[in-house]
């Protein structure tokens, strides 16, 4: 996968301390910004969107 790219939220400061994602069309995959060749995790596009839907959901501030 060569399509990577970083959340709109990195920063221009620390851009670099983040996680970036690349997409195929069966699955997503996430890397480490800061050490990008030392490997990657790669999951099924469903399984990956089941699982950012569950953190977009739980989003609320800590007491």
């Amino acid at each position: 996968m060569d399509n990577w790219r970083k959340s709109s939220y990195s920063g221009p400061d620390d851009g670099n301390a983040c996680v970036e994602i690349a997409n195929s069309p069966t699955h997503t995959a996430v890397r480490d910004s800061k050490t990008p060749t030392t490997g990657t995790l790669t999951f099924p596009t469903p399984t990956f969107t089941t699982f950012l839907e569950a953190l977009k959901k739980d989003q609320h501030p800590c007491p």
